[in-house]
C-alpha cells in the first residue's frame, strides 16, 4: 500500500520526496524581478541622470560631491540587482527546464555571465570618488585633472554598462523562447522578451559602432520583462501543463 501525497502550502510530500510546486517558483520569481526594476530605475537610470552632466567635468564633480551618499547608493543598487539576478534565474531554471534542459542552461550561462561584470563595472564608480576624496596623495593633481578624471571613470562605467547589456539582452532570447514553447505560460510574453533581446543588442551595438547617435530601443522593447514578473505574482503557471512537461523531460 503506497502513501498518499500531502499537500502544505505549494509543498508536495510524498514517501520518498518533497517537490516545491511550481506556483512557488513563479511567484518567488516574480518577486525577484520586479525587486530588479526599482533598484535598476534607481541605480542605473535616475542617479547618473541626475548627477552627471554631460560634457561638464566640473560641474559633474561637484553635484557627485554634494550628494555623495546618493551617488554610494547608486552603487548599492547596482550591486544588489546582481546579487538578485543570481537568485532570479536560477529559480527560473527551476521553473523552466522542463521545457527544454539545453535552452534553460544557456539561460542561465547568458545571464550569469553579465554578473561578474555588472559588478567589476562598479569599481570605475568607486574610482570616481576616490579621485574626489581629498585624499592626500591627489594633490599632486589640479582641480581640472581630478575632474577630467572623474569623468574619465564615468565613461568608462557607461561603457561597461553597455557590455554588461549584451547579456542582458541575449539571456531574454532562450527565456523567451522556453515560455513561447512552455504550454504553461502565455505565448506572447515569450514573444516580447524575445523582442527585448534585440532592442539590448542593437542598443549596445549602435552604442559601440555609432556614439553620435542616441537611439534606445530597448525603451520600447522592455514590455516582455514588465508582464512577466507580473503574470508570475498574480497569475502563476498552468501547473498541470508544467507537471505534463516535467514528466515528458524525464
Amino acid at each position: 500500500m503506497t502513501a498518499k501525497p500531502n499537500k502544505l502550502e505549494g509543498i508536495e510530500m510524498t514517501d520518498r520526496t518533497v517537490e516545491i510546486s511550481p506556483l512557488i517558483y513563479a511567484r518567488v520569481a516574480g518577486i525577484l524581478y520586479l525587486l530588479m526594476i526599482p533598484l535598476g530605475i534607481f541605480g542605473i537610470l535616475y542617479v547618473p541622470s541626475t548627477l552627471i552632466v554631460s560634457g561638464d567635468a566640473t560641474a559633474t564633480a561637484n553635484n557627485i560631491m554634494a550628494s555623495e551618499s546618493l551617488f554610494r547608493l547608486s552603487i548599492v543598487s547596482a550591486l544588489m540587482i546582481q546579487i538578485v539576478q543570481i537568485f532570479l534565474v536560477l529559480v527560473l531554471y527551476k521553473l523552466l527546464k522542463p521545457v527544454n534542459k539545453i535552452h534553460a542552461s544557456l539561460m542561465v550561462v547568458f545571464a550569469l555571465v553579465a554578473v561578474p561584470i555588472a559588478m567589476l563595472n562598479e569599481f570605475n564608480h568607486f574610482a570616481a570618488l576616490l579621485f574626489l576624496s581629498g585624499a592626500d596623495y591627489l594633490t599632486a593633481f589640479g582641480a581640472d585633472e581630478l575632474h577630467a578624471q572623474v569623468m574619465f571613470f564615468l565613461d568608462l562605467h557607461e561603457h561597461g554598462i553597455f557590455i554588461a547589456q549584451l547579456f542582458w539582452g541575449l539571456w531574454l532570447f532562450p527565456m523567451g523562447y522556453l515560455i513561447f514553447k512552455s504550454g504553461f505560460l502565455p505565448k506572447f510574453i515569450g514573444v516580447l522578451l524575445m523582442i527585448g533581446c534585440f532592442g539590448y543588442l542593437i542598443d549596445s551595438f549602435i552604442f559601440f559602432l555609432l556614439p553620435t547617435i542616441d537611439v534606445t530601443l530597448s525603451g520600447f522593447t522592455f514590455w516582455g520583462e514588465l508582464l512577466l514578473p507580473l503574470w508570475l505574482l498574480i497569475k502563476g503557471v498552468d501547473v498541470e501543463q508544467w507537471k505534463k512537461s516535467a514528466l515528458e523531460s524525464t
